[in-house]
Parts: structure tokens; sequence; C-alpha cells
């Protein structure tokens, strides 16, 4: 038992240090990289990216001091590192290391982040995660830290202080010092708002943890909501108090809830029940959605676009399907073809053609990525890629469907309308961006005139119209923080949503008048959806999406003239401050908007800065062998070192080692030593002690393929390996030291399509693996192993087929034991024969959601099951089996039961049962025919 909670705790600690995706030597070696120095922050960043940098440094150093009593006064330097190789719109900040990084590519979507300026956002909202962390170390937190290093304080912190309240905070603090922030916007909240008008009240761990059936929304509006309410109710030190108490341990096994009651006078239930109160009275007005089916989540249908009056095609996403084109012809769907793998799931169509960007990775560098523009030819369900390397976003075709027009960002952050040739992908034309413009959704309204929501360097938006031949740029709608976005032109008109008060609606402006006018949406039930989102038109009909509890939802109304006898723009709301009174009077509000233009010094920042730094202890017990770890990263994530001790209990040995490895080359380097001192054998029934020597160094080559609708990637490399033994000196007349040097050559491979949220497996997936080692020098062995899966559709969307096969076979007389990783037929004693050979088949399929768990300890997501028939067969020349060479079937049949869920409300966790029934004797172990085992699985990749 003492060993099972020992492990627990492990897994928890490096989830806890792991939880952020992090590209291990992901730049390629020719960046130079700079540095901005201040006391709070040391931003790193590639060379020519100066402007971001100096801001994401003065914005820091700026609000820093003035929204510290908040949440605390400690404070510790932090490295953050500026990505701008990607495509993604992302950032982190995380311990173990402690460190942040930016990914600098902004959004099109300025409904669900902002508009902000991208870098400045980030600066607002990653930095308040810093000042969680540097205040988080106290009590109990602290103690695991002194033992652990900073993945014990990550430990204690996520044990004590729930993920929705680093995340609420946060946006909280980049709604109270920005313009804008997510606070204020009314996308923000449209998953709870689906859900009160539905009248779909969940359980508090059902929203906490999610659900394989069901809409939930995620944890940063649930944050927000909490977050946001204590701090109006019970003022600005709230938090501080609270996170302070809980991060320590103070308040007993439920830190952060007692602590809630402690300082709100309120019990966990009622306080979060009264934050919901609050918000939800505030979108009082949100018709309710009929739900007499009381369905679960069908299935988001988004951007859909007219093909003639009564047919239209949009992308179709369910939890038991992966993205595809449907059209839908007089009520009926068929599906045409599956989606690539995308970023974003813009499309745009014209004349049977769909383009949209598909997502594609640099082979090498995992921080450079790209995306490619795809046609798709829905007659024929062909597709062409017709850009390679780029960087494009929200392409969209002209009105002769000869050229399309994309969105271009660079590396260095520069933005421009591209126009293409929609045959071949050449660029025409690259329009200059003389006010420095950030461009959203273009769409053609004229031959020459291309209509695009436009972000300014405040992050203020406006709807504006760029003629292709002189780069002149007209506003449409004054600018504003009030988000725009998605736009469709037709029938003389641009139909657009913008945000006005709470609401996200439809805007229609003439082109012939220059009108800009409220759309009314609200004909029959249509405004039982939350919002009006990505709107299409062809002749006098429109339709548009809004958000249900059962996924987006396509509605369908009528353009006329009597749009332009509705409210005028005028009229809109600005931003309001959604359920909160008072963020406008924190002497902390709308901070960002008076930051000074502070001149700082750049150096230059060295790749071999802080190489070691060691940050984390990681203990593993898995009795005989008790081990630490001492973990070592540098910020640029290109070396990764550990430096180990194991303590074996069966032979009372001791074993010290190191082994680092630097990515930022094209080939993984890779090197260490170990050293095991008291090993003991037995010679003629004595003791015998020896110590061993090891080396080793290596080469290893990742590639990422994927690309398309695969992912797909190679890993190949080799070590030399060089082993000493040495007799300590009693014995050193009775035996002679031996030493050896062997290839450790391996390659592996695998390949799957994309996998829906419901599936157990990709339904098509391939894996195989090869692995060589060979003797070179003092001794004589060899040992070759293969192995292999195959992965197809079950007899239902969700089931999972699986074929596996392996195989393994040693040279004669090995003088070398190399390790074994034979995957034995499940339910046997496994051991390392001369010749193994198995083929397995596993039919995966799920059982049931529950939905259900207790105590905010634990929570049950899915139960699901597999069938299994193992046979491996086994030769082995150097012992007899009944008077013959051993030669022998281990053959084997039985089912499994999982169990996926989360614990603490927000680490995932799987474990299962599984029973075996041998149908040949276990020739190694074990008595009877069944076995039953605990199983913790891992990844199939």
């Amino acid at each position: 038992m003492r060993n099972r909670f020992c492990q627990t705790l492990l897994m928890l600690l490096i989830t806890a240090t792991s939880a952020m995706a992090q590209q291990f030597g992901g730049n390629p070696p020719s960046i130079k990289w700079r540095q901005v120095n201040t006391p709070a922050t040391k931003v790193i960043f590639p060379e020519g990216m100066d402007s971001a940098a100096l801001q994401v440094a003065n914005i820091i150093q700026y609000i820093n001091p003035k929204i510290k009593p908040s949440i605390g006064f400690r404070q510790k330097q932090i490295s953050i590192v500026l990505q701008n190789q990607t495509t993604i719109s992302n950032a982190y900040v995380g311990l173990a290391p402690f460190r942040s990084e930016f990914y600098l590519m902004p959004s099109q979507n300025s409904f669900e982040i902002g508009s902000l300026y991208w870098p400045g956002q980030l600066a607002i909202h990653e930095f308040r995660h810093v000042q969680q962390y540097n205040n988080f170390n106290v009590g109990l937190s602290h103690v695991l830290r002194v033992f652990f290093g900073e993945g014990g304080q990550a430990l204690g912190n996520d044990l004590s202080v729930p993920n929705w309240f680093f995340e609420g905070d946060a946006v909280y603090n980049e709604t109270l010092v920005s313009p804008q922030g997510r606070g204020r916007l009314p996308y923000f909240f449209n998953g709870f708002r689906a859900l009160w008008a539905a009248g779909k009240n969940y359980s508090w761990m059902k929203l906490r943890n999610g659900s394989y059936v069901d809409f939930v929304p995620d944890h940063y509006p649930l944050g927000y909501m909490m977050v946001a309410y204590g701090r109006e109710k019970y003022g600005s030190d709230f938090w501080e108090k609270v996170t302070h108490d809980a991060a320590a341990f103070k308040t007993g096994f439920y830190p952060f809830q007692n602590a809630i009651k402690k300082y709100s006078g309120k019990t966990y239930k009622v306080f979060r029940d009264s934050a919901f109160k609050q918000f939800s009275k505030q979108f009082g007005n949100d018709q309710v959605i009929d739900d007499n089916l009381r369905r679960h989540f069908v299935a988001h249908e988004e951007y859909p676009a007219y093909i003639n009056d009564s047919t239209l095609i949009y992308l179709k996403t369910a939890y038991n399907h992966i993205p595809e084109f449907v059209i839908r012809s007089k009520g009926k769907d068929k599906a045409i073809a599956v989606q690539d793998i995308t970023t974003d799931n813009y499309f745009t169509y014209h004349d049977s053609k769909v383009v949209y960007a598909s997502y594609r990775p640099d082979a090498r560098w995992g921080y450079r990525n790209y995306n490619e523009l795809v046609v798709l030819d829905i007659n024929t369900h062909k597709e062409r890629r017709i850009t390679r390397k780029t960087k494009y976003f929200s392409p969209a075709f002209s009105n002769d469907g000869k050229s399309i027009v994309a969105v271009d960002v660079e590396p260095s952050g520069k933005n421009a309308l591209h126009l293409l040739d929609a045959e071949s992908g050449k660029l025409l034309t690259a329009i200059p961006n003389p006010d420095n413009l950030f461009y959203t959704y273009p769409e053609f309204y004229a031959d020459d005139q291309i209509v695009s929501a436009v972000r300014n360097g405040k992050g203020q938006m406006a709807l504006a119209s760029v003629d292709i031949k002189t780069s002149v740029v007209k506003y449409f709608t004054p600018f504003g923080f009030e988000p725009i976005g998605f736009i469709a032109v037709g029938n003389g008109r641009v139909i657009f949503s913008k945000t006005t008060g709470a609401y996200d609606k439809l805007f229609v402006l003439s082109l012939k008048t220059g009108q800009v006018f409220l759309k009314d949406t609200s004909e029959g039930n249509r405004s039982a959806v939350i919002g009006s989102y990505q709107p299409a038109v062809i002749n006098s009909k429109l339709a548009w999406v809004g958000f249900t509890p059962y996924g987006y939802n396509i509605m369908e109304g009528t353009l006329s003239e009597n749009d332009f006898n509705e409210t005028p723009l005028s009229k809109a709301e600005p931003l309001s401050n959604i359920g909160i009174s008072i963020l406008s009077l924190d002497s902390a509000a709308n901070l960002s908007s008076s930051v000074p233009n502070t001149q700082l010094s750049i150096t230059k920042y060295s790749k071999a800065h802080g190489l070691f730094n060691f940050h984390s202890v990681f203990p593993n017990i898995n009795d005989p062998n008790y081990s630490l770890e001492l973990a070592g990263e540098n910020v640029l994530n290109t070396f990764q070192s550990r430096l180990s001790f194991n303590y074996n209990r069966d032979e009372g040995y001791k074993r010290i080692g190191y082994t680092g490895v630097y990515g930022a080359l094209f080939p993984y380097i890779s090197a260490g030593a170990n050293y095991t001192f008291d090993r003991r054998g037995f010679s003629k029934g004595n003791k015998v002690y020896f110590n061993e020597t090891d080396l080793h160094a290596g080469l290893e080559v990742p590639l990422d393929f994927t690309g398309g609708k695969t992912s797909t990637f190679l890993n190949f490399g080799s070590d030399v390996y060089y082993s000493q033994r040495r007799f300590q000196e009693a014995f050193r007349s009775q035996f002679a030291d031996r030493h050896y040097t062997y290839l450790n050559n391996y390659i592996s491979f695998s390949n799957q399509i994309q996998q829906a949220k419901q599936q157990i497996n990709p339904r098509l997936a391939q894996s195989f693996s090869l692995n060589y080692k060979t003797a070179i020098a003092g001794l004589s062995a060899t040992q070759f192993l293969g192995t292999g899966s195959l992965y197809f559709p079950g007899l239902s969307v969700n089931h999972s087929l699986v074929i596996s096969g392996a195989y393994q076979q040693k040279g004669k007389d090995n003088s070398i034991g190399f390790s074994n990783d034979f995957p034995f037929s499940k339910g046997y004693t496994a051991e390392s024969l001369d010749k193994m050979q198995k083929y397995g088949v596993s039919y995966h399929f799920p059982i049931a959601y529950p939905d259900a768990g207790f105590g905010n300890l634990a929570y049950l997501l899915r139960v699901r099951g597999y069938l299994f028939y193992d046979h491996t067969h086994a030769t082995d020349g150097s012992f007899l089996l009944n008077g013959k060479l051993f030669n022998a079937n281990f053959r084997s049949v039985g089912a499994a039961l999982f169990f996926d869920g989360k614990i603490f409300n927000q680490a995932a966790i799987s474990f299962g049962v599984r029973y075996s029934y041998l149908l040949d004797d276990d020739q190694f172990g074990g008595n009877g025919k069944n076995r039953i085992e605990l199983v913790l699985p891992v990844s199939i990749f």
C-alpha cells in the first residue's frame, strides 16, 4: 500500500510539472536571441522582435506594483521567451522550470480572445500567473519545494488551488487593467448562457471535469465568474487571503474550499451558487432554448455557405466524428470530405470550391509551423494544396473565383493582405499596409475592393475596405473595442458580427448608402440561441450560427429593405462590465492604456546561459528500486539533464548517474554515465562484490511529417554503450575484470488520422518500431526486436480493432544480457528467450459515460473495455524442457475494464482491471489459469 501511494504521488508530481506542452529543441540554431532585463522579468526574444519585447517588458514593469496587493508581494524574476515561428495563438507560465513562453501569432477570432495588441494582452494575462506562483510558495507548498524543488511547489499548488482560480484570476486581471478583456466579451460566457437558457443545471463536479456526451464550458469562464464575484463582494484582498491559506494548507483537507468559508462566511456551495446567480441574472433576457428532447451534445455546425437558395455547405464536428464538410439540402445532410488538420475551422465557398488553411508543422523544428491553403472540389471530392510553407489565414475567393485573398502574418509580426492565383497559389499582389493594421476575415465585395475587420495598434476594431490597386483604406464604422468579424457579402450588402453591450449580433452595411444597421434575427424561435456569428447570404436569404448546449446551430432568415429601418449603428451599446460593477472603480482599472514607453536596454542572450538549471527532484519507488532524480532544463528548452541516485534493496547496490540531451542541432546529442558500486553476485555459494561503470552517447533524429489528414512521426537514432565490470579487491585474484561495447540502433514510425473526442483509438493508425543491439568490442552479442500495431474501425463509430505483432531474436551464446522489451502474452510471467514471436488481437469499445463523482476527489467520465487474444511462441537453446530444447506456446484470452476520469477535479487519470485466462502453462511462475492484474495504461504512440 505504501508503494502504491508513493507511486501515485510521483504520478501527480510529474503531471503537475508537465501540464504545458513544450517543444524540446524546437527552434533552429540560426535564431539569434536577445533579452530585456527588468527586476520582474527577463524577456528573451529572437532578433528583430525588439518592439514586441520592449512593450511586454514595459507593460509588466508598469502594472506589476499596482496589482500586487490583490495577490501578494513576493517576487522572483521570470524568464519569458517570445516564440515567433508558430501559427498558434497561445502562452503559458509553468514551474519546473519556472519560465513562460508567448506564442506571438494573434488569433483571427476577436470575439473569443479579444482584439488587444496580442503580445500586450499576453503580458497582462500571463504575468498574473507569475504573481500567483511567486505568492503560492508558502506553508506546505513551500515545504514540498524545499524537498522536491519547483516540481514540489507545482504539486502543492495543484493540490490546493484549483485551475479555475489560476485562469479566472488571470482573466479578471486582463479585464481589470485593459479596456477590453474576456470578462467584457459576450462570447466568453456563451457556454454558460446556453446551459442556463436550456435549464441544464449540471452538478459542480460535472462543470469542473467535463463530459464525453454533453457540452461543458471549460474552467476559464467558470473561474472568472467565481473570482469576479469574490472581488466584488469581499474586496480586492479576498483572494490574496484565500489562496495564501490554501497554498499553505492552513485550512485542512479541503484547503481552498475551507479558506473561502473562512473569509466569506459562506460554504463553498453557497459561494459558487451565489456567483452563478449574479452572472446568470445578467442574461435573464436570453430566450429559453427548447429542450423537450433532453438531448446530449449533437455537433457543431460552423461557417455555413450557400451553394444555391436551397442548399448549404458547412463544417460539422461531433464528439464521435472528426470534422467533415457536409452539404445540407432540403433538410438532409450528406458528408462529402473530411477536413485537414487545422488550427481554425474557417473556410469559404465559391462555385463548387472550398478553400481553407491547413496546418503543417516543420519536419524538425517544433516551434515552426505553417498554414497552407487547400482547395477542395465538392463535386470530385479532390483536394489540392496550393501553397507551401506559408502562414495564411482566413482565405476567401474573389467574385469570379480566379483569385484568393488571405491574411499573411510574417514571423516579424508584419501583417498584409495577399492576393493569390486560385489555381496555382502564386502570389499576385501583396497589398501594402502603411497603417500597420491587423486584418481579419477579408472578403471581396468588388473586383478591386476588399472588406475586412481590422484592428489598430490600440486593439480597437473597425470595418474597412481596401482598394487592391491603390491600397487606400476606407472605414465603414468608427474604431471601438467591440469585436467585429465573420463577414459575408451579397446582394449589395455586407453582413458581419459585432458586439453590442452583452450580446454579439449581426449588423448589415449597405454598400450603396454606407449606412450600418443592427439586423433583427428574432423571427420565430431564432433568438433561442446565444450569439449570432458566421453569416452567409444569397439573394434575400441569410444564414448564421448561434450557440446552444448541443453545439453551434445553423439558423436561417431573410434580408429585405426593411433591414435599414432597424436600429442604426449609432445606437449600438459599448462593451459593458458583464455582471460586475467594481471593475471601473478599482485603482488598477485600465492601467494598460497609460503604459509609458520607457527605453530599456537590449543585450545579447547566450544560448549557453543556465544550461543545467536544475529545478526539481523526482522520487521514484518501484520496489526493490528506490531512486531520486535531480532534473534540469534550460530556459530555451534546448538542454535537458538528469542526475540520479538509485538504491536496490535486493542486492544492496548503489548507483549514481548523469544523462544529458542537447536538442538545438538537427540530431539530438545525448551522453551520460552511471557508476554502480557494491553489486552482488554468487560464485560457489559465496557472495561476490563488484563495481560497474557504464558510459553512453548517441544521436537521435525526431521528424514530424504531420500534414493533411494524418499525424505522422518518424524517429531514429543510435547509441553506443560502454560497460566495465571491476571486481572489488578481495575478489580480484579469482575473477578477471571484463568490459564490452555495444550499439543500440532504433527506428520508430507512427501514422494516424485525427481522433474524435469519444474515440478510444484513432479509426485508422499504424505504429512500428525496430531495435537492433549488437556488441562491437569485448564480447559477442546481438538482439533484434520489432513491434507493430494496426488500428482499424470497429462495428460502431467509437469501437476499435487492434492487430499487433512482435518478433525478437537474440544471437547464439550471447554474453550480454540486453534489456527485454518484448510484449509477452498478457497474464504470463515474461522471460527473455532466444527467439520469440507474437501476434495479438484486441477489440476496444465504450461501455458507459457515468459523469459521476464523489467528494470533489474523483470523477468518472467513461467506462470502456476490450477483449483480447494473444499468442506468443518461444524457443530457447540454453535450457531443456522435459528433456528437450525449450519450445512452447503462451496463449491467453481475456477482457479488461478501464476507467477514465479525473482526480481533484483537474488531473486526468486512467486505470483498469484485466482478466487473463491462460490457454497454456505458465512455464516461469504462477499457478492456475486465471490471472487478474491492475493496469495503468500509457498512450499508444
